[in-house]
């Protein structure tokens, strides 16, 4: 049987670790009884790496080392319009690895994004251990219900680096909805409305009988409280350029002294209807006097700030109630988490929508942590009573001919899912097809993301519309995706697992995790009973790219297109000209 399975919520602004004991799902308190980390890594001037508290403390003295808000960036490319928004508002530099995946400066060395996870998550790894009072090794780690595949993999990459088995992964609204229902009788028709520092979703679940059904989910995976705090940000440069005559954003060095004035004031207009912020001696200008600034902000100018950013989350909402094909009013519960629910503003939106006051029956800051808890107990203990039914997020399927994008496992289907889909060649005498994967989570299917190839080679020299590929998706009760294609004419199969950023070897995590350990002063034994004291990262190593495409090894190897999810192609003929083909159709 499994030892402890720890529950983490790996948040973008806090995190938080819970474990389920003979009284219940708690809360793991860190040094002086502080319920959430936050989710914040430094490096300081004397070369250590530290993690929660302590880097949250000296990010203004120190920005150019201080790295946040990073669960933003982890499993994304580079060249993304998400990512490069996120570039411009953090005053740490982010840039692309020669395979276009993103990576932060750290003290002069790039590291994937996935590193700087793994540093975080070994501290709270390392306050479990201490409230406990033994070695943890399992847990179960919570993601946003939007997390496509690549960022979950690499979520499970990062727990890995830091020494962490993980059970399963589990999308943050249903593990809420676990916090909210595990051990009552509940019949409910239940609406979370998750609101982070970086994400929102939205899901709604029939909770009768200890079983937890999800009926629909959407949301957004770039909107939370980062964005509500940049919109305070902009208005507090707008009004020094006003009564100053100097724009100021330009100068990084002051970014997180201002993002942390902004997130103040937010959180003061929770309780009081008007906030005051003094920066003395914030600048200094051309001639030599310095800029003062003293601000007032009120309830109604931030509800006027971001009043299209509360609207979007009520859209959102109104799409799942679509999807689920169901009415608002058959709502019973609202359940609001993430700290941004705390806002005024936004408990007034939801409140008008669902015509329901939001339930305050679990904390927002703990449920999802506590949730994930919840679920190792179950997996821990064999729990039969409780039966979780957790659904994909986005649709799943092939780039096909005409850069068309057409459905293999749709949107909302109750995991683990299976579906099967015939398609045809569209070329005369084709010998080998390339398949594009991708997935989409929006139904007119005009954008869609690439989440990796493979290769299907020697088919038969026959007429387009003669060769017969099976194609089957898998997803797991992770969300992670497997894909196999059968030449139904030679029964050739290929199999891959599309891992996103990549599902590390071993080296590689041993490499990365004696790496952060030496800068974090932790000694690292080798297996030979040898003190490493420094462990660089070989050039070579990118583990933010497939390192393993899960193919057999009879089979050619087909690596991750570099380029990106901005330049999607269609399903090619490998052995064809460069340039636009028509190969593939689904077979009505």
């Amino acid at each position: 049987m499994l030892t402890h399975i720890i529950g983490i919520d790996l948040g973008t602004t806090n995190s938080c670790v819970a474990l389920v004991d003979k009284e219940g799902p708690r809360v793991l308190s860190g040094a002086g009884d502080k319920r959430t980390v936050p989710s914040v890594v430094a490096l300081t001037a004397e070369g250590k790496c530290i993690a929660g508290s302590a880097a949250h403390e000296q990010a203004i003295t120190n920005p150019e080392n201080t790295f946040y808000s990073f669960k933003r960036l982890i499993g994304r490319r580079w060249n993304s319009r998400d990512t490069q928004e996120f570039a411009d508002k953090v005053a740490f530099n982010v840039s692309a690895s020669d395979s276009n995946a993103v990576e932060i400066d750290f003290g002069g060395k790039k590291v994937p994004v996935v590193q700087i996870s793994a540093m975080l998550l070994e501290e709270l790894k390392s306050l479990a251990e201490e409230a406990l009072g033994e070695d943890v090794e399992y847990a179960v780690v919570t993601v946003p219900a939007h997390f496509n595949d690549r960022q979950r993999q690499a979520t499970r990459d990062a727990a890995k680096i830091a020494g962490l088995t993980v059970v399963r992964i589990i999308n943050e609204p249903t593990a809420a909805a676990l916090a909210y229902g595990f051990g009552k009788k509940l019949g409910q028709r239940v609406a979370i409305y998750d609101i982070g520092g970086g994400t929102f979703d939205i899901s709604l679940l029939d909770i009768s009988d200890g079983v937890f059904e999800v009926l629909a989910t959407a949301g957004d995976a770039n909107l939370g409280g980062d964005d509500f705090d940049h919109r305070i940000v902009d208005w507090i440069f707008e009004e020094i350029e006003k009564t100053h005559g100097v724009d100021l954003r330009a100068q990084r060095d002051l970014k997180p002294r201002i993002k942390q004035a902004a997130e103040k004031m937010k959180v003061e207009l929770t309780g009081k209807s008007e906030s005051n912020l003094s920066l003395p001696y914030l600048a200094k200008k051309e001639d030599g006097t310095f800029i003062n600034v003293d601000l007032r902000l009120n309830r109604e100018k931030l509800s006027e700030l971001v009043e299209d950013l509360v609207h979007k989350t009520i859209e959102i909402c109104q799409k799942a109630l679509d999807a689920a094909d169901i009415q608002g009013d058959s709502i019973d519960q609202v359940i609001l988490i993430g700290g941004m629910s705390r806002m005024l503003t936004i408990q007034a939106a939801v409140e008008d929508f669902f015509g329901v006051p939001p339930s305050k029956a679990v904390h927002p800051d703990e449920a999802v942590a506590c949730g994930a808890a919840v679920q190792g107990y179950m997996l821990k203990e064999g729990e039969l009573d409780t039966l979780l039914l957790d659904v994909t997020p986005q649709h799943l399927g092939l780039v096909v001919t005409g850069n068309k994008f057409e459905t293999v496992i749709e949107k909302d289907t109750t995991v683990p899912a299976r579906s099967r889909k015939i398609f045809t060649t569209t070329r005369d005498n084709q010998e080998s097809l390339k398949f594009q994967i991708a997935q989409s989570s929006d139904l007119s299917f005009d954008e869609f993301e690439s989440l990796g190839e493979f290769l299907l080679p020697d088919l038969k020299s026959l007429p387009a519309g003669t060769v017969k590929i099976e194609v089957v998706f898998e997803v797991d009760t992770d969300g992670i995706v497997q894909v196999s294609a059968t030449d139904k004419e030679t029964e050739k199969v290929q199999n891959i697992e599309i891992s996103g950023p990549g599902e590390m070897e071993e080296h590689a995590v041993e490499q990365i995790r004696e790496h952060n350990r030496t800068i974090q002063g932790i000694p690292v034994v080798n297996a030979a009973g040898e003190v490493v004291t420094e462990t660089p990262l070989e050039p070579d190593v990118t583990p933010e790219e497939p390192l393993d495409t899960g193919a057999s090894s009879e089979q050619p190897d087909v690596a991750e297109k570099s380029s990106g999810v901005d330049e999607v192609s269609e399903a090619e003929d490998s052995t064809s000209d460069p340039g636009p083909a028509e190969d593939i159709e689904a077979q009505p």
